[in-house]
């Protein structure tokens, strides 16, 4: 699933030539391209969606969203651990999270 998510500017930087941003969504952290919403500062709330900011949010408006998505398990589904999120909707272990043996017996 693809959404818009909001977050707030934490910071402003350039990188080859395009305005991008550090944007905090809920404590999870992800560079952005403001590029359509250049005059965005630092402290703002934009609604990103594919790693554009597309359009700038109030705060209340903001942190409600993020509640409401916090809630329904959305951000875990859009920010968390990809590997974790596949084997569990396969029904399957995460490899990244199961022990693997450290000296497997080789016979020959």
């Amino acid at each position: 699933m693809c959404l818009a998510v909001p977050g707030k500017v934490l910071s402003l930087h350039e990188r080859d030539g395009t305005l991008m941003s550090t944007v905090d969504f809920g404590g999870v952290h992800k560079d952005v391209c403001l590029q359509y919403i250049p005059d965005a500062a630092v402290g703002d709330y934009v609604v990103v969606h594919v790693g554009f900011a597309i359009q700038r949010l109030d705060e209340q408006s903001a942190l409600q969203t993020l509640a409401e998505f916090e809630r329904l398990g959305v951000l875990n589904e859009e920010f968390g651990d990809g590997f974790a999120i596949a084997a569990k909707q396969a029904g399957l272990d995460n490899p990244e999270t199961t022990e693997q043996p450290d000296d497997p017996e080789v016979t020959s």
